[in-house]
This record gives structure tokens, sequence and C-alpha cells, in this order.
């Protein structure tokens, strides 16, 4: 009976068998070829350069010679003795904790101020984001002008006070400042227009809630309802904030050119410096391993303690 009720179930034909098999390969060969063009621009662009400097790190290679060879961990351990590299190292750490937090705190308060005025939103929202939208170069040349220690505007009004008037961008006590305040100014807007978009995705009916619940108070509302639900929108805006801040060049190289006397060398302009103007690739590269793992190992440490603390909805 068992054979029986084997034998006699439905057969699958042949035929139709082969077609479904010819469908799938079909549609597997369809999806790859959709991911060609990724696949070949992500070799190209990021998988073989960093290979070539990943290699390049342990060489002495220098533009134009006509050969180069294996040196072992030498430039890792030049850095340690290389003041334009720690200078580098420290101005950047200084920069980022000045930008991050008050770029981010600025944006928040903006957006919910504005968030909690229904009108305007929009113009408040093209006016902050404007700087993003600049040309930074441009906007470089308006900061000189703003910051210039004998015409600048700025020196001006402190000068009309009685106040000092400090060379902003030519004293080394001042011009990290000055840096971080135009960081700060720079990223408001982006953080600004992310928050605004994450304020928005909150549902209405969790205020409501609240207030059933005897929740009165706008901080009561932002602390129990608004700050949790923007968790994910917070750890994005950090970590696009910090990797932005690490990697500062355009302004540095417009306004200073990391002086006086490397007050405002960052790690970037050191990488540009010695693979461009001194033609030093090798050493070059292993300083750009170095940057390569301070940005993974703060991504790593945010998304791992920060992440678990992020409610998603």
């Amino acid at each position: 009976m068992a054979d029986l009720a084997l034998t006699s179930g439905p057969a699958v034909p042949r035929e139709g068998v082969a077609a479904r098999q010819t469908r799938g390969f079909g549609t597997i060969l369809v999806a790859w070829m959709l991911m060609l063009p990724a696949i070949v621009t992500y070799v190209l662009m990021i998988l073989l350069p960093l290979v070539a400097v990943l290699a390049l790190a342990f060489t002495d290679y220098e533009f134009g010679a006509p050969g180069f060879r294996f040196i072992g961990l030498d430039n890792f351990a030049e850095m340690l003795g290389d003041r334009t590299f720690g200078a580098s190292i420290r101005n950047t750490l200084v920069y980022s904790l000045f930008v991050v937090p008050l770029s981010i705190g600025i944006a928040l308060l903006l957006a919910v101020l504005i968030e909690a005025g229904a009108r305007g939103r929009a113009f408040f929202r093209a006016v902050f984001f404007l700087p993003v939208v600049s040309l930074t170069v441009a906007m470089a040349t308006a900061w000189q002008y703003l910051l210039h220690p004998s015409i600048g505007p700025l020196n001006a009004v402190l000068r009309d006070l009685g106040l000092g008037t400090p060379n902003w961008l030519g004293a080394s006590e001042w011009v990290l400042v000055s840096l971080g305040f135009i960081g700060v100014w720079e990223n408001v807007g982006f953080n600004l227009v992310l928050f605004l978009a994450g304020l928005t995705a909150i549902p209405r009916d969790l205020y409501a809630a609240a207030e059933i619940d005897g929740v009165r108070s706008g901080w009561s509302k932002f602390w129990l309802v608004t700050w949790p639900m923007l968790g994910p929108t917070l750890l994005f805006v950090l970590i696009i904030t910090m990797t932005r801040a690490i990697r500062v060049f355009d302004t540095v190289q417009t306004l200073t050119q990391g002086g006086p006397n490397n007050a405002s060398e960052v790690l970037l302009r050191t990488i540009y410096q010695e693979a461009f103007h001194y033609f030093r690739f090798g050493y070059s590269a292993a300083v750009t391993l170095v940057f390569l793992a301070i940005v993974l190992a703060l991504m790593l440490v945010q998304t791992r303690l920060i992440d678990r603390r992020v409610h998603y909805g």
C-alpha cells in the first residue's frame, strides 16, 4: 500500500522543473547584472585604493623615484617622533571635541524651537541649510574678511566696545577656536535638517497619550517622548558630524594652511602635504592608515555603546 501511495502521487512533469530552473537561473543572472556596476565601482574606487594604501604604507616609495623598498614599520616609527604628526593628531582631536557637541546641541535646540512654532518652518530650514550647499572655499574667503585683524567687521565691533582685537586666524591661541566656530556654523544647518525630519516622524499620538498620563510641561514631554523617539536620528547625526569633523581640510587649507607654527595642522592636511608637497607617498599612506584606524575605532565605539540605548520605535 505504501508503495502504491508513493507511486500514485502527483508526478512532477520534467518539463515544468526544467522551466523553473531556467527561470531561477535567469533571475539570478539579472540580479548579478544589476549589481555589476555597483560591484565594479566598489572594487575600482574603494577596494583597490585601500589595498594600494595598505601596501605603500610599508614602503619608502616617493613620487618620481626609480624604485622603492619594503621598510616594514619604519614609517609608523617615524610618526612617533614627528612633531607635525603629533600636532595634527592633537589639533584634530581638539577641533572634533569643540565642533561635534556644539553643532549637535545647537541644531537640536533650533530644531525643537522651529518645530514648536509651525509658521516659518520652511524659511528657517532653508536659511540654516544655506552653509551646506555653499562652496566652502567661497565661504572661507568671506570668513577671512570677517575675521581680518584690521579691516574685519568683528574686530571693528570689538574696537568700538573698547575690547581687545585678537588676530583670529594668525595667533596660535585663537586660530583653532576660530576654525572651530566656522566648523560649527558649517555643521549646524545639516544637522538641523536631519533633526527636523526626525521630529516630524514622531507620532503626535504619543504626545496626546503623555498629556493624558499627566505629562504637562514642555521639558517633560521632550525628555519622555521626543528624546527617546529621536534616538536613531541622534545616532546618525553623531556619526555623520564626527566623521565630518575628523576629515576637516578645506577651511584649514584655505584660511591658515596649518599655521601659525602648526597650531591648526590637522590629519588630512598632513596626509596631503606629505603626498603632494613632499611626494613621500609611503609615509603619507602610513598616516592615512592611522586616520582610517581612528575613524573605524570611533564608529565601532559609537555603534557598540550608543546603538544599544537607541529606541527604534
